[in-house]
């Protein structure tokens, strides 16, 4: 599942993606927790800096700009300072914002959150204010909304609704998306608000709200699977959906399709420094993968990548294509880890391998030798090449190979089993086989970072070194511990015998 993923994710281009909703300034205050006020039994905050980032809507746009689609934003902010600074983000992130209306009748929406720090240790929110209006905007305002969606969408592949309650997703809005979205052919997807009436979103294409918005809003109160897979069902059949998605925190997603498909997708365990943020990045990576054309089995493991590295973040944070690559093969390498027949790759598997960890900007080491009897000067050696890079690669020579080079009473042991010693030691990360005299092809295949051979080489006599350094690669001669070699230990056998 693993390496398919990564060929989604690498798939999956840059669709245009609608976002309607309710924008927002998220305004951070740091600064140090010194101590309790005299005046009164608070803590007293020395703020040292501040910081404005885009919410609600607007934070679902930011992270798709960082996913590299292309974003247009619906919504509303005030004629006031906080609305000229969330324009001014929105259009510096190259955020079309051409809908965004101005309405003189109410306030931007800023929530402003005060961060303290206590002993250098993890910082902390301490208080959040809020500033806002949460009445519907009038009749005007939202015929004014419907017709900034009816031109934005012309070029949409898919349409998200981020409702947070604040006056923009009004039914007629809501059903306004729906209508256009049908006429299209593309998916809208819907965020909901918490409550129990979710009549507003019938005929989306899916909703994602969590556990407890999915309890309320379909009477089921969800304690384990079973309960968001009927809960998931419910709001399927009544809302008129193609899927219902119930995110479940640390347990993952539960999906039910109209189709009859259903399942649980877990996430797995994360060092869980802020939570906020996790659902607008679930919303936006479900809505780039679905605009993509992908289905939503896979659509919901690269949400469940994306807001896991979220909330490893603290506040709401973006995540990029990069990062998550890096993350699948990192979970990829650690599953690899636990059998050393799964780090043995063919030629062309080595390269796939290689191509997805040079897209986040890992550092590949190359070495090779016969490595017939593993001793420790080979492990000094390997430990060596580890450390010049992020990624071992290790070319062994087949056994057809030895011979020529070596004789026809090498090698001692046969290729599998040199392969399954090499891909035994934690240093390296991975083993290939090849079957030339020389790795020359094998190193124009994989083009490594840093090329590794023994200090008892001159450089100069290095093979593929002239091609290593010629794309600005380097090479490293390893530091050799004498008195060890595969020679010495087979002439020592012969004299024991």
């Amino acid at each position: 599942m693993g390496r398919n993923l990564l060929d989604v994710l690498s798939g999956i281009g840059k669709p245009n993606v609608l976002v309607v909703g309710d924008l927002m300034l998220d305004r951070y205050i740091w600064g140090n927790a010194e101590r309790i006020s005299q005046e009164a039994p608070v803590i007293l905050l020395r703020a040292d800096k501040k910081e404005e980032r885009l919410g609600g809507a607007s934070s679902v746009a930011t992270m798709l700009r960082a996913l590299d689609a292309n974003v247009s934003l619906i919504g509303l902010v005030g004629d006031d300072r906080d609305g000229e600074t969330v324009l001014k983000i929105i259009q510096d992130l190259g955020i079309d914002s051409l809908g965004i209306l101005r309405d003189p009748t109410r306030p931007t929406t800023v929530k402003e959150r005060y961060v303290g720090r206590a002993q250098q240790k993890h910082p902390q929110q301490i208080l959040r204010v809020d500033y806002e209006v949460k009445d519907a905007a009038n009749l005007r305002t939202q015929e004014q909304l419907c017709d900034s969606i009816e031109k934005a969408s012309r070029s949409a592949d898919v349409i998200l609704i981020s409702d947070y309650d604040k006056g923009v997703c009004t039914p007629k809005v809501i059903q306004h998306c729906v209508s256009i979205a049908h006429k299209k052919g593309i998916k809208v997807i819907a965020d909901p608000i918490r409550g129990s009436d979710y009549s507003q979103y019938k005929g989306c294409s899916t909703i994602t709200p969590n556990r407890l918005e999915a309890s309320l809003a379909s009477g089921i109160d969800i304690k384990n699977n079973f309960d968001a897979l009927e809960a998931a069902n419910r709001l399927l059949n009544r809302l008129e959906l193609e899927a219902a998605i119930i995110t479940l925190d640390k347990d993952g997603m539960a999906l039910k399709h109209r189709n009859g498909f259903e399942g649980i997708f877990p996430t797995r365990p994360r060092a869980v420094y802020d939570i906020t943020g996790a659902g607008d990045m679930v919303m936006s990576v479900l809505g780039l993968s679905l605009a993509a054309g992908i289905d939503y089995s896979d659509a919901i493991r690269l949400a469940n990548i994306a807001g896991g590295i979220e909330v490893e973040k603290l506040g709401v944070a973006t995540v990029t294509r990069e990062e998550m690559m890096h993350d699948i093969l990192q979970t990829m390498h650690e599953a690899d880890t636990t059998s050393p027949s799964m780090k043995i790759l063919n030629r062309d598997q080595i390269q796939s391998i290689v191509n997805r960890y040079k897209l986040t900007d890992k550092k590949i080491v190359f070495t090779n030798g016969c490595f017939d009897i593993l001793h420790a000067g080979h492990v000094r050696y390997l430990n060596d090449a580890k450390r010049q890079g992020d990624i071992l690669i290790v070319g062994l020579n087949s056994d057809k190979s030895v011979k020529r080079l070596k004789g026809e009473n090498r090698p001692i042991n046969p290729q599998e089993a040199r392969a399954t010693v090499l891909a035994g030691l934690q240093c390296v990360d991975y083993v290939t086989i090849f079957d030339e005299d020389t790795p020359k092809v094998l190193i124009e295949t994989i083009r490594p970072d840093v090329l590794v051979k023994g200090a008892d080489y001159k450089k100069e006599n290095v093979v593929g070194a002239d091609y290593v350094e010629s794309y600005g690669g380097r090479v490293h001669l390893a530091e050799i511990l004498h008195g060890f070699s595969t020679t010495n230990v087979i002439e020592q056998l012969k004299g024991n015998s």
